[in-house]
């Protein structure tokens, strides 16, 4: 199974947090990484998005095909993002939108089998996948890239 991470682009500060927009910066954030997920997307790609708005809007400048639900918000922790994107017996890919620190969690618990606050920059994806070795499950980072990166800035 592919598990890809995406954190929303830059937003605006302020209240509520479920409404908070994306900032200029913030969409050519999300353009960037969008059209280098593009290039790359895996075959059935399943893609589940935080309600909030600026995950919402990360995830439209990719698709407007997606599930939204609060299992990956704001609120959310690690368990139930994995579980929201069936970590990893769902197999296929899954993409999913969402915030801090829950993604860095999620990276950290699948890499070093810890849920550590693992920094993961705005608008930034990164890409894991699992494998199977000597009948051991492993969890293998394929690909971690962001906006600047991808813009070639």
């Amino acid at each position: 199974m592919d598990l890809l991470l995406w954190r929303h682009a830059e937003a605006v500060d302020g209240l509520p947090d479920e409404q908070r927009e994306l900032t200029t910066r913030g969409r050519r954030q999300a353009e960037s990484i969008a059209e280098w997920l593009a290039e790359r997307r895996p075959k059935d790609l399943r893609i589940i998005v935080s309600p909030a708005k600026r995950a919402l809007q990360t995830a439209r400048l990719f698709t407007r095909e997606f599930e939204i639900t609060p299992k990956v918000g704001t609120a959310a922790d690690f368990r139930s993002l994995l579980t929201a994107a069936g970590w990893p017996e769902a197999g296929g890919a899954v993409l999913v939108v969402g915030h801090q620190p829950t993604l860095g969690q999620t990276a950290s618990f699948l890499l070093t089998g810890k849920a550590a606050d693992l920094s993961f920059k705005k608008g930034a994806l990164w890409w894991i996948s699992t494998r199977e070795r000597g009948g051991v499950r492993q969890s293998v980072l394929k690909a971690s890239i962001t906006a600047e990166l991808a813009d070639g800035d």
